[in-house]
């Protein structure tokens, strides 16, 4: 099994705009493990945990025909487990198959009824992919109910999204240009 910091690797790996250790539900670690076991059998558990262990791995050395191939075969075994969905998105994503990303995205959430931690990585990845997409309502949605799962990253994103605060961050990078230099001359 994977340490807090390997996966707050991991986490950077697959989604580098992610703050390092953002990792939604890590203190309700041992909570979320404990509803897992209770909810799928414990051998079918680790299988399907070192499965999705391989498809990270060979994710991270850009294999993502193995790392697809891993991530199935562990959605085959615990089809009902909202994680391997959520995994295979982020490998689906960064083979360009946005749409096909996006309905493993939306299988994690509903899969989760929308608690711990693979529902708020699947809100934040999805809130992602809104945005790029120019869908800025739908990404603040994901992202408000990422930040209510403990999302850093999430909550970072609802202030960028706020026009408000990119005037005020606008205003504030004006201001503290003409104080570096005041007298304008564009050389300090």
């Amino acid at each position: 099994m994977a340490t807090a910091n390997d996966r707050a690797v991991l986490q950077t790996i697959f989604n580098p705009s992610t703050p390092f250790g953002d990792i939604p539900g890590l203190d309700d670690e041992e909570e979320n493990a404990q509803e897992e076991v209770e909810a799928f059998p414990p051998e079918l558990l680790e299988q399907v945990r070192d499965l999705e262990l391989q498809g990270v791995s060979a994710a991270e050395s850009g294999d993502l025909n193995t790392a697809l191939q891993r991530f199935g075969e562990a959605i085959h075994l615990l089809p009902e487990r909202a994680s391997g969905y959520n995994n295979r998105a982020q490998a689906l994503r960064l083979r360009g198959d946005v749409a096909g990303a996006l309905r493993d995205l939306d299988t994690a959430i509903r899969l989760s009824r929308g608690r711990g931690q693979a529902a708020c990585q699947s809100l934040v990845q999805r809130g992602l992919i809104h945005r790029l997409q120019e869908r800025e309502e739908e990404a603040r949605q994901d992202f408000e109910r990422a930040a209510r799962l403990g999302s850093t990253f999430a909550r970072r994103q609802l202030v960028l999204l706020n026009p408000y605060a990119a005037l005020c961050n606008q205003m504030l990078c004006e201001m503290l240009g003409r104080l570096r230099n005041p007298d304008g001359s564009g050389s300090e």
